[in-house]
């Protein structure tokens, strides 16, 4: 079980990492936050989190409900 956990952790990650590729758009929605101050850089990806935070949760909602039947 641990072994799958820290597979699909490890596969996630790469994904998002893989993620700015294929979506451009991912990390620079209007109201993500980018502080840069001389050698200074923070970032904020308010609206990216909810955005994928609601996809995820549609896309679970289904494989659950298909699972139940």
């Amino acid at each position: 079980m641990l072994l799958i956990v820290g597979g699909s952790i490890a596969v996630i990650g790469l994904l998002l990492i893989l993620g700015g590729r294929f979506l451009p758009w991912l990390g620079r929605l209007p109201g993500d936050i980018h502080i840069q101050r001389g050698n200074f850089s923070c970032f904020f990806p308010l609206v990216t989190s909810i955005v994928l935070s609601l996809i995820l949760t549609i896309v679970l909602n289904i494989i659950i409900r298909l699972i139940n039947k």
